[in-house]
């Protein structure tokens, strides 16, 4: 590669041949952010019995869910004065470092370290990927590749539990325990991503001259942590516990230092709050954190009925949910072409909620005990289409809602806000889950017991006798509650006359989530109608000021 080719004048642009080198290294990239929040969720079991630590194994999730999200804002920021290729590569580089150790661990305790580096470069990932399309393809263009970018994430999320229960269902892999390859897949994965990108993607330098904010840095960390966490664990604490109460309360007044932080900050603040007043970049802010909440939330829903009502393992789950990546696949390209022949985006949004709405809203009423597979299998289909309507013009609304210098921070706020609603969202449903199917199956198991024919197999000698029914017995004896139902693997195994209160309980539960998740992203559906109603322009080639650059040393 020549030296001319290796370093361009500021708006030169490439060509499709090299733009598309460019985004197949992105897309790698991205691609291991959003695997790696789902390859785990299948084999953290398996992995957490070898490590003897299943007491610690939910702190493998929050540490990679804290670091990420946290990170995500940091990066947008810091890819704005310092350059989008520099801070790309070190995100790679970070999230390979991370995998390797991960891969590598001997305890829980390092693995949850490990993940928090992992996801301290995944916060890059994704983020900047969005942003560096948005550095060199036009505006016309740019909702098209996107778009493409959008099913990344959707076969990702299919393909994480998928490829994670395989792994840890194989005992050894080239000398390796099988589960260890949930983290040694990313490194050939990264190491292409890091390649191409290094070769093929050159910027022009960039380097501004201007404050960094380290102290609104430190004060969205102290925001986030603490609400994170109690997200995370408030179930196993209590909502009302002393620690949740303290992270409730660390929290705000993270929130308060934050804002206090970034108004001090002016225009080098993290997120400058000049930016919300802009219409467009509040509304879609906004919806990207209730659409995160309503929409994340439920489709963690979907695989939990596969599971504790159909009875499906997590991997036949994982292969059901085929059809909501052809649903994203199907929105994302749809609206990404739309956008780019029309260059109006706006109805997208809307579509999407409305889309989203109506497949809570079905799931809510339609899923029961005796519902045949191809309903959820359907319902996924309208899931994945509304997201793929929804998450990539959001993201574009944003990237142009913003000065040209600020967009980096434009798109990582997007995914900031997304990935916080989903934390919120997934958190409070599991958690209003397992609370609504307790009281639920109590009064199930109360009528139950009033029938002659369910007593008549409750105290049938064989069905007592059988090993299979051991821990229903001893459910029957606890009654149930939170902690009862936090292990349910012998729920498909035991006597299904015996267990149908109890999947009716939980049929019930997540009926009642999916509409609670209906009414949220309804809300959004109304809110999306406020979107300025524009079209997206390329900025005239006037000449512009170029940004004061530090020079060399």
């Amino acid at each position: 590669m020549s030296k001319a080719t290796a370093v361009r004048a500021a708006g030169e642009t490439l060509t499709h041949r090299q733009t598309v080198t460019v985004m197949v290294g992105l897309m790698l990239g991205m691609f291991l952010s959003s695997l790696d929040q789902t390859i785990v969720s299948t084999s953290i079991y398996t992995i957490a019995n070898d490590l003897d630590g299943l007491s610690l194994q939910a702190w493998a999730t929050t540490a990679y869910l804290i670091t990420s999200t946290v990170s995500t804002p940091l990066y947008g920021k810091l890819s704005d004065i310092f350059g989008r290729r520099p801070l790309y590569l070190a995100a790679i580089v970070i999230f390979l470092a991370g995998s390797l150790y991960a891969g590598s661990v001997h305890s829980m305790t390092e693995l949850a370290i490990a993940r928090g580096i992992q996801g301290m470069g995944a916060g890059g990932l994704l983020a900047l990927a969005l942003t560096i399309i948005g550095d060199i393809v036009s505006l016309k263009d740019r909702a098209k590749f996107q778009g493409y970018f959008m099913s990344v994430f959707g076969i990702s999320s299919v393909l994480g539990p998928v490829v994670g229960g395989a792994f840890a269902g194989s005992a050894n892999i080239l000398g390796f325990d099988g589960w260890r390859w949930v983290f040694f897949i990313n490194l050939p994965i990264g190491l292409a991503a890091l390649a191409v990108v290094f070769l093929y993607l050159h910027l022009p330098a960039k380097h501004v001259k201007q404050k960094i904010d380290y102290w609104g840095a430190a004060a969205i960390t102290l925001a986030i942590v603490p609400l994170l966490l109690v997200a995370e664990q408030g179930r196993s604490w209590g909502w009302t516990s002393l620690t949740s109460f303290l992270c409730y309360g660390l929290g705000v007044v993270g929130i308060v230092w934050f804002l206090l932080a970034e108004k001090g900050a002016g225009d080098y603040a993290l997120i400058p709050l000049r930016l919300f007043k802009n219409l467009t970049f509040g509304l879609s802010s906004l919806l990207n954190f209730i659409i995160g909440v309503g929409m994340f939330g439920a489709i963690a829903m979907l695989p939990m009925y596969l599971q504790l009502v159909k009875g499906l393992t997590p991997t036949e789950a994982g292969l059901m949910m085929i059809t909501f990546t052809a649903g994203i696949l199907t929105g994302s390209i749809t609206a990404g072409r739309t956008i780019s022949a029309s260059g109006t985006y706006r109805i997208f949004p809307i579509m999407g909620t409305a889309i989203l709405t109506a497949a809570a809203l079905a799931m809510g009423l339609t899923l029961g005990v005796d519902t045949g597979l191809w309903v959820p299998g359907l319902i996924a289909v309208f899931f994945g289409m509304g997201l793929g309507f929804c998450m990539q013009p959001l993201t574009l609304a944003m990237q142009v809602s913003v000065p040209a210098k600020d967009m980096g921070v434009g798109t990582s706020s997007a995914a900031f806000f997304r990935s916080m609603g989903g934390a919120v969202g997934t958190a409070v449903f599991i958690s209003m889950l397992f609370s609504l199917a307790a009281a639920r199956i109590a009064d199930t198991m109360k009528s139950a017991m009033g029938s002659a024919d369910y007593q008549a197999v409750l105290n049938d000698p064989a069905v007592a006798a059988d090993p299979a029914n051991a821990k229903l017995y001893e459910f029957f004896q606890h009654g149930a509650s939170n902690e009862s139902l936090n292990d349910t693997s012998w729920l498909h195994t035991a006597n299904s006359v015996l267990t149908r209160p109890i999947t009716e309980g939980f049929a019930y539960a997540i009926d009642t989530v999916m509409i609670t998740a209906a009414v949220l992203t309804g809300i959004a559906f109304l809110i999306s109608f406020a979107l300025p109603n524009k079209k997206l322009m390329d900025p005239k080639s006037a000449p512009q000021k170029a940004p004061e650059a530090v020079p060399a040393h």
